[in-house]
């Protein structure tokens, strides 16, 4: 079996990042401009996009291929691309994600760049979300 590799996914390759959310039945699509990372062995098994956005990144885009799920993989993936992004990491989650997302360190945004902040509550009109921070974001 060919080994898992956690990297970011070269610009001209994008078109197979939408292709692996299409897969799997996800509106998501990969931001103009995001870095893109993947865990794959040939094929893609899961995915994130890191926007920028003033001093740091925000998170979108997080999926797992089905058959992938469970075995820490969603975790490991945004421990390695967090690792390798510096500045503070913003992002929006369904309430039922925030324990995952806070094994992982993140905590309640206290704040949020203005951008994000305007996103958030459009987005908050029409689902529940909840913003969350790297350690870095919460300085």
């Amino acid at each position: 079996m060919t080994e898992l590799q956690f990297a970011p996914l070269a610009p001209p390759l994008k078109p197979l990042l939408d292709k692996f959310y299409r897969a799997h039945r996800s509106s998501m699509r990969a931001p103009n401009g995001a870095r893109v990372w993947v865990a794959r062995r040939q094929e893609i098994l899961a995915a994130l996009c890191l926007t920028a956005v003033d001093d740091g990144h925000w998170l979108t885009g997080l999926l797992v291929a089905p058959g992938e799920r469970r075995h820490g993989l969603a975790s490991r993936l945004v421990e390695q691309a967090l690792a390798r992004t510096p500045g503070p990491v913003w992002l929006f989650c369904h309430p039922d994600l925030v324990g995952f997302y806070q094994r992982l360190d993140f905590a309640p945004a206290t704040r949020l760049p203005a951008a994000l902040a305007e996103r958030l509550a459009r987005y908050q009109r029409s689902k529940a979300l909840v913003a969350l921070a790297s350690p870095e974001a919460r300085t």
